[in-house]
Protein backbone atom coordinates (compact mmCIF):
# COMPACT_ATOMS: atom_id res chain seq x y z
CA UNK A 1 0.00 0.00 0.00
CA UNK A 2 1.46 3.67 -0.93
CA UNK A 3 2.32 5.59 1.97
CA UNK A 4 0.30 8.22 2.09
CA UNK A 5 -2.99 5.73 2.83
CA UNK A 6 -3.33 4.21 6.62
CA UNK A 7 -4.79 1.24 8.11
CA UNK A 8 -7.39 2.04 10.86
CA UNK A 9 -8.06 -0.98 13.02
CA UNK A 10 -10.82 -0.29 15.23
CA UNK A 11 -11.29 -1.61 19.10
CA UNK A 12 -10.59 -5.34 18.04
CA UNK A 13 -10.75 -5.93 21.97
CA UNK A 14 -11.66 -8.98 24.24
CA UNK A 15 -15.29 -7.61 25.22
CA UNK A 16 -16.05 -7.34 21.87
CA UNK A 17 -15.21 -10.58 20.77
CA UNK A 18 -16.95 -14.38 21.80
CA UNK A 19 -17.78 -13.96 25.85
CA UNK A 20 -17.14 -10.99 26.43
CA UNK A 21 -19.12 -8.03 28.00
CA UNK A 22 -20.72 -6.93 24.19
CA UNK A 23 -19.49 -9.55 22.14
CA UNK A 24 -20.22 -8.81 18.48
CA UNK A 25 -21.40 -11.27 16.45
CA UNK A 26 -18.61 -13.60 15.03
CA UNK A 27 -16.47 -10.56 16.12
CA UNK A 28 -13.38 -12.76 16.52
CA UNK A 29 -13.88 -13.82 12.92
CA UNK A 30 -12.09 -10.53 12.07
CA UNK A 31 -8.68 -10.82 13.60
CA UNK A 32 -6.93 -13.14 11.25
CA UNK A 33 -8.06 -11.68 8.33
CA UNK A 34 -6.67 -8.02 10.00
CA UNK A 35 -3.75 -9.64 10.87
CA UNK A 36 -2.92 -10.20 7.09
CA UNK A 37 -4.28 -6.92 5.74
CA UNK A 38 -2.11 -5.16 8.26
CA UNK A 39 0.71 -6.44 6.40
CA UNK A 40 0.42 -4.67 3.28
CA UNK A 41 0.35 -0.83 5.14
CA UNK A 42 3.38 0.94 6.38
CA UNK A 43 0.94 2.97 8.37
CA UNK A 44 -1.71 1.30 11.14
CA UNK A 45 -3.14 2.88 13.70
CA UNK A 46 -5.13 0.60 16.49
CA UNK A 47 -7.71 1.69 18.31
CA UNK A 48 -9.25 1.17 21.68
CA UNK A 49 -12.03 1.97 24.06
CA UNK A 50 -11.32 2.76 27.04
CA UNK A 51 -13.57 3.53 29.70
CA UNK A 52 -13.70 4.52 33.82
CA UNK A 53 -15.79 2.15 35.76
CA UNK A 54 -18.56 5.03 36.03
CA UNK A 55 -18.97 5.70 32.34
CA UNK A 56 -22.24 7.45 31.67
CA UNK A 57 -23.05 5.36 28.60
CA UNK A 58 -23.12 2.29 31.07
CA UNK A 59 -26.43 1.28 32.09
CA UNK A 60 -25.41 0.27 35.23
CA UNK A 61 -24.93 4.02 35.85
CA UNK A 62 -28.77 4.67 35.34
CA UNK A 63 -30.66 3.31 38.74
CA UNK A 64 -33.85 1.42 36.39
CA UNK A 65 -32.44 1.52 33.02
CA UNK A 66 -31.19 -1.57 31.14
CA UNK A 67 -28.44 -1.89 28.32
CA UNK A 68 -29.52 -1.34 24.79
CA UNK A 69 -32.39 1.44 26.16
CA UNK A 70 -31.79 4.93 25.09
CA UNK A 71 -31.56 8.11 27.10
CA UNK A 72 -31.18 11.95 26.16
CA UNK A 73 -27.88 13.29 27.56
CA UNK A 74 -26.29 16.59 26.70
CA UNK A 75 -25.18 16.32 23.45
CA UNK A 76 -27.63 13.94 22.24
CA UNK A 77 -29.21 10.40 22.45
CA UNK A 78 -27.16 7.98 24.08
CA UNK A 79 -27.30 3.88 23.97
CA UNK A 80 -26.72 2.61 27.49
CA UNK A 81 -23.98 0.05 26.73
CA UNK A 82 -23.14 -3.46 29.14
CA UNK A 83 -20.24 -2.57 31.23
CA UNK A 84 -17.11 -2.82 28.78
CA UNK A 85 -14.02 -2.16 27.89
CA UNK A 86 -13.16 -0.70 31.64
CA UNK A 87 -9.74 0.75 31.46
CA UNK A 88 -7.14 -1.72 32.30
CA UNK A 89 -9.47 -4.79 33.02
CA UNK A 90 -8.80 -7.54 30.90
CA UNK A 91 -11.87 -7.01 28.51
CA UNK A 92 -10.38 -4.07 27.33
CA UNK A 93 -7.57 -5.73 26.48
CA UNK A 94 -6.83 -6.17 22.51
CA UNK A 95 -7.83 -9.45 21.50
CA UNK A 96 -5.06 -12.09 22.06
CA UNK A 97 -4.33 -13.17 18.70
CA UNK A 98 -4.55 -9.44 17.46
CA UNK A 99 -0.79 -9.67 15.96
CA UNK A 100 0.12 -5.88 14.17
CA UNK A 101 3.63 -5.30 15.83
CA UNK A 102 4.24 -2.48 14.07
CA UNK A 103 1.34 -0.57 14.31
CA UNK A 104 2.48 3.21 14.89
CA UNK A 105 -0.38 4.41 17.87
CA UNK A 106 -2.88 3.33 19.75
CA UNK A 107 -5.43 5.56 20.09
CA UNK A 108 -7.36 5.37 23.28
CA UNK A 109 -10.83 6.52 23.36
CA UNK A 110 -14.03 6.97 25.70
CA UNK A 111 -11.72 8.06 28.93
CA UNK A 112 -14.20 11.24 29.96
CA UNK A 113 -16.87 9.58 31.91
CA UNK A 114 -19.12 12.25 30.67
CA UNK A 115 -19.10 11.70 27.16
CA UNK A 116 -19.56 8.56 24.98
CA UNK A 117 -16.87 8.04 22.37
CA UNK A 118 -17.53 5.90 19.06
CA UNK A 119 -15.15 7.98 16.70
CA UNK A 120 -11.32 7.65 16.58
CA UNK A 121 -11.41 11.51 15.37
CA UNK A 122 -13.67 12.86 17.71
CA UNK A 123 -15.89 12.33 20.92
CA UNK A 124 -19.21 11.94 20.75
CA UNK A 125 -20.09 15.69 21.70
CA UNK A 126 -18.82 15.85 17.87
CA UNK A 127 -16.06 18.64 18.91
CA UNK A 128 -13.71 17.00 21.19
CA UNK A 129 -11.17 16.14 19.49
CA UNK A 130 -9.17 12.91 19.78
CA UNK A 131 -5.95 14.32 17.88
CA UNK A 132 -6.27 11.61 15.47
CA UNK A 133 -6.65 13.83 12.47
CA UNK A 134 -3.39 15.70 13.37
CA UNK A 135 -1.19 12.55 13.88
CA UNK A 136 -2.16 11.39 10.03
CA UNK A 137 -2.25 14.80 8.61
CA UNK A 138 1.54 15.29 9.86
CA UNK A 139 2.46 12.02 8.32
CA UNK A 140 1.19 13.05 5.12
CA UNK A 141 -1.84 10.67 5.09
CA UNK A 142 -4.74 11.40 2.69
CA UNK A 143 -6.93 8.18 2.81
CA UNK A 144 -7.93 5.80 5.30
CA UNK A 145 -8.86 1.90 5.34
CA UNK A 146 -10.82 1.04 8.26
CA UNK A 147 -11.28 -2.37 9.86
CA UNK A 148 -12.60 -3.78 12.72
CA UNK A 149 -15.74 -3.90 15.60
CA UNK A 150 -18.41 -3.07 15.22
CA UNK A 151 -19.14 -2.12 11.51
CA UNK A 152 -22.55 -0.15 12.96
CA UNK A 153 -20.47 1.98 15.41
CA UNK A 154 -16.90 2.59 16.28
CA UNK A 155 -16.49 1.67 12.55
CA UNK A 156 -19.16 4.19 10.56
CA UNK A 157 -18.66 6.88 13.24
CA UNK A 158 -14.73 6.69 12.58
CA UNK A 159 -14.89 6.36 8.49
CA UNK A 160 -17.48 9.15 8.66
CA UNK A 161 -15.47 11.82 10.49
CA UNK A 162 -12.33 10.67 8.61
CA UNK A 163 -14.09 12.13 5.61
CA UNK A 164 -15.42 15.63 7.49
CA UNK A 165 -11.71 16.43 7.88
CA UNK A 166 -10.47 15.83 4.45
CA UNK A 167 -9.78 12.34 4.20
CA UNK A 168 -10.90 9.71 1.70
CA UNK A 169 -12.26 6.48 3.29
CA UNK A 170 -12.80 2.69 1.88
CA UNK A 171 -14.75 0.16 5.13
CA UNK A 172 -12.96 -3.07 4.17
CA UNK A 173 -15.96 -4.69 4.64
CA UNK A 174 -14.82 -8.87 4.97
CA UNK A 175 -12.75 -7.24 8.02
CA UNK A 176 -15.48 -6.16 10.12
CA UNK A 177 -18.54 -7.54 11.59
CA UNK A 178 -21.66 -5.51 13.27
CA UNK A 179 -23.89 -5.58 15.98
CA UNK A 180 -27.06 -4.38 14.05
CA UNK A 181 -29.28 -2.97 16.71
CA UNK A 182 -32.64 -2.24 15.66
CA UNK A 183 -31.33 -1.76 11.83
CA UNK A 184 -28.31 -0.44 12.60
CA UNK A 185 -26.00 -1.88 10.55
CA UNK A 186 -28.50 -0.77 7.60
CA UNK A 187 -28.80 2.69 8.15
CA UNK A 188 -24.73 3.49 8.79
CA UNK A 189 -23.83 1.81 5.96
CA UNK A 190 -26.48 4.18 4.16
CA UNK A 191 -24.96 7.57 6.03
CA UNK A 192 -21.33 6.24 5.20
CA UNK A 193 -22.04 5.98 1.54
CA UNK A 194 -23.88 9.06 1.90
CA UNK A 195 -20.56 10.48 3.52
CA UNK A 196 -18.28 9.47 0.53
CA UNK A 197 -17.16 6.54 2.26
CA UNK A 198 -16.09 3.49 -0.28
CA UNK A 199 -17.18 0.03 0.67
CA UNK A 200 -14.72 -2.34 -0.50
CA UNK A 201 -14.12 -6.13 0.05
CA UNK A 202 -10.18 -6.09 -0.61
CA UNK A 203 -7.26 -4.21 -1.26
Amino acid sequence: MDSRTALLVIDVQTDFCAGGALAVPNGDVVVPVINALARHYQTVVITQDWHPADHVSFASQHPGRSPFETIPLVYGTQVLWPDHCVMDSPGAALHRDLHIPHAAVIQRKGLNRLIDSYSAFLEADRTTRTGLDGWLAARGIERVDLCGLATDYCVAWSAQDARRFGLEARVIEPACRGIDLDGSLAAAWQAMTAAGVARIAAV
